[in-house]
């Protein structure tokens, strides 16, 4: 680097940052396939969402979700240059599935 000792340089985050932006690195979001949604049908849902859900008290309205925990994953984001896409490799499938609830109010969290 400049025709100094490569074994003596100490790169901080203002370096790196300004190194980024200098060459066109970007910190991307590795992206698998999208689905397309309809922003009219999601508009026209949450305006029923509302109507139905204030007939109902906070603490009796739950929501649960089933999520996989990939203890084996690699990284979801890279630093890439701005012209370049960003896709990943193969996924190891090993996880743990855990479900979450919890009420509207947050007044009730049950154990995962």
């Amino acid at each position: 680097l400049g025709g100094s000792n490569a074994d003596d340089f100490k790169a901080s985050n203002g370096w790196l940052e300004k190194f980024r932006k200098r060459h066109g690195i970007q910190y991307r979001t590795i992206n698998g396939e999208s689905a397309s949604v309809d922003p009219a049908t999601v508009d026209e849902w949450k305006k029923r969402l509302v109507v139905m859900i204030d007939k109902y008290n906070p603490n009796d309205i739950y929501n649960a979700d089933e999520t996989g925990l990939f203890f084996k994953a690699l990284p979801n984001r890279s630093l890439v240059t701005a012209k370049d896409s960003c896709k990943g490799g193969k996924r190891s499938k090993e996880r743990f599935t855990v479900l979450l609830c919890t009420n509207m109010a947050g007044t009730d969290k049950l154990k995962p």
